[in-house]
């Protein structure tokens, strides 16, 4: 890495950052995310709604393609305060779909579709596999084009809003290399969708059958831009999950401080044990370093080479940053910590999901050791 500056804050982000903490604390407490737990959507339409009329959804988009022209490290700050709130929703999934259009999209495609993500369509991405790679170029979904249409089969699991979804952009291989397809939702067959039951009750997953499913050739994003693609979108996903990872582990740790300084024991309060208070200063400390990686890797993203390294790191230590808080959050809440009532569940169940999505700590340190050494 170069001996520049790797980490800073921008106006915009500090804009952001204010608008978002309100919002989604105000939004989304605690008691409308275990509402929202039995919804079938899964999250509350009309604050859908303001926040696509916030116009976060355009944030990273180019001007002239109908966005507000910034970059993913403008979006970071929103999806920091939205994994502080537990908020639920479409926000990453349709980001990150808007972003292969961006990168890989044809100019029809770019035209037609990005102004109405922007606007608040909701659109997912379908990479992950029954394989398990994190790999996004090792595709077994296979796609065969015959004169104007092409043909998919296969499977795709983890496909997250996909019954919301009005797109999904499905990875394939095509004459044997990795292609990039924008599918209609209204097109599939009504068995396409089989909802999983996955760790994080917050989100909605959906396993997604591919067979003899059709789309007009006009559908395949520019097969010679795939690559630079699928490399961007895996360090987007790693970007918004870090963030998301992050704003849960400073939340959790504020839920286990108030804990701390209220319950009693032996006539005393609890955390003046050492118990507990020496742990939980240890994961405030794992929070401020994966939050400073979190940054560091917002304001090198662009960069190539700092970009990866950077981003990785953040994945790696805010996932490590956010298994601790909650894990200690529910040993510290005792018998109740155990129980379904208890809220420290709720983020040990999105630290699961968080870590596992586009590759957990040890594959990213595994591919930093190839980067670095």
């Amino acid at each position: 890495m170069s001996q520049k500056a790797t980490i800073g804050f921008s106006e915009e982000q500090a804009q952001l950052l204010d608008v978002a903490t309100s919002f989604c604390r105000d939004k989304s407490p605690v008691e409308k995310v275990r509402s929202l737990l039995t919804d079938e959507l899964g999250y509350d339409q009309a604050t859908w709604s303001e926040l696509a009329e916030l116009g976060w959804l355009a944030i990273a988009v180019p001007e002239e393609l109908g966005g507000i022209g910034l970059g993913m490290a403008e979006v970071v700050p929103v999806v920091e305060q939205m994994g502080r709130a537990l908020m639920a929703g479409p926000f990453a999934s349709t980001t990150l779909a808007a972003q292969a259009l961006v990168v890989a999209g044809t100019d029809d495609q770019k035209d037609n579709l990005l102004p109405k993500l922007c606007e608040g369509t909701v659109a997912t991405l379908a990479f992950s596999e029954p394989s398990g790679s994190w790999d996004l170029d090792q595709v077994e979904c296979k796609a065969t084009k015959t004169g104007d249409s092409i043909t998919l089969s296969g499977r795709k699991t983890f496909v997250e809003n996909a019954d919301a979804a009005a797109w999904i952009i499905v990875s394939v291989s095509l004459d044997g290399a990795p292609a990039l397809v924008a599918v209609e939702r209204s097109t599939l067959p009504e068995a396409a969708l089989r909802r999983e039951t996955i760790i994080d009750e917050t989100r909605r997953s959906y396993q997604l059958t591919l067979d003899d499913v059709s789309v007009p050739a006009s559908n395949l994003l520019d097969t010679a831009k795939v690559a630079a693609a699928l490399d961007h979108l895996h360090l987007c996903g790693n970007l918004l999950l870090a963030a998301e990872m992050c704003g849960g582990a400073a939340s959790v740790i504020d839920y286990t401080v108030d804990y701390l300084k209220t319950r009693k024991q032996f006539g005393k309060y609890i955390g003046s044990y050492q118990a507990l208070k020496h742990p939980i200063v240890d994961a405030h400390i794992g929070y401020e370093k994966a939050r400073s990686h979190l940054y560091s890797a917002a304001f090198n993203f662009a960069q190539q080479g700092e970009g990866e390294i950077t981003t990785r790191i953040a994945k790696a230590e805010s996932g490590d940053a956010l298994s601790f808080a909650a894990d200690r959050a529910i040993q510290f809440h005792g018998g109740f910590g155990f129980t379904y009532d208890c809220d420290a569940q709720l983020y040990r169940r999105r630290s699961l999901w968080c870590e596992n999505q586009f590759g957990d700590a040890a594959y990213h340190r595994s591919k930093l050791a190839e980067l670095m050494f």
